[in-house]
């Protein structure tokens, strides 16, 4: 079972933050998950769309502007990182999944990734592209694993999840059902379950044998 940091090893460090990932890489967690948005050509390294809840700023995250989301606090006085960044933070040691939250940013983020890869430092196995938006992640470029994202149950999740030339379903806890999770792999899919962080939770994905489990405490998922 893999132990994904989710947005870093968010539960001790500001999330989505240089200090986030570096914390999750020092503890061993072999992969780190993240969101980006596209603002002014630069993919920004942030969950919400709004400020507030993140950095000490307020309002929408375009109405602010690049250099004003640069500027603020997201927490022990860390920076919104750029993706590019985290690339260099990171130095090909951790793999990473980059969750596309914003509109455009399928493209940008292949690219980036693909010179990432034409350094020699990063390899493209080290990389899963993601989204809710699947109409989004399917302009990714296929070179990258995908992992379609569920928020909410389907019955027909594994064949679209397939059809969208997904290799992993990342489905939420409360949804990782056996069923589920059995019918996806006997169809090749990797299943990951995000968000887990409870000892009990993390030993029952276990059980079930799901491929990977999100985590703000990648510790408590290495002792798991």
């Amino acid at each position: 079972m893999i132990i994904i940091g989710h947005r870093g090893a968010s539960g001790n460090f500001p999330e989505n933050t240089l200090a986030a990932f570096r914390h999750a890489a020092a503890l061993g967690c072999p992969w780190v998950e993240l969101d980006v948005h596209l603002l002014e050509g630069e993919l920004v390294v942030i969950h919400d769309e709004q400020l507030d809840r993140t950095t000490n700023g307020r309002g929408h995250l375009e109405a602010a502007g690049l250099a004003a989301v640069r500027a603020l606090d997201a927490g022990n006085g860390e920076q919104v990182p750029l993706l590019s960044e985290v690339l260099t933070a990171l130095n090909g040691q951790v793999a990473i999944n980059v969750e596309l939250k914003g509109a455009g940013t399928a493209e940008p983020a292949s690219k980036l990734l693909q010179a990432a890869c034409a350094t020699g430092i990063w390899r493209t196995d080290q990389f899963l592209l993601s989204a809710f938006d699947h109409a989004e992640l399917q302009r990714a470029d296929p070179i990258f694993a995908r992992g379609i994202l569920w928020g909410r149950p389907a019955d027909d999740m594994v064949a679209r999840s397939l059809a969208m030339g997904g290799q992993w379903m990342n489905i939420a806890l409360k949804t990782a059902t056996e069923a589920r999770i059995t019918a996806a792999q006997q169809a090749g899919l990797k299943v990951a379950v995000y968000t887990v962080n409870e000892p009990r939770d993390l030993a029952a994905m276990r059980a079930l044998g799901v491929d990977a489990v999100f985590c703000d405490y990648p510790e408590r998922g290495l002792q798991a």
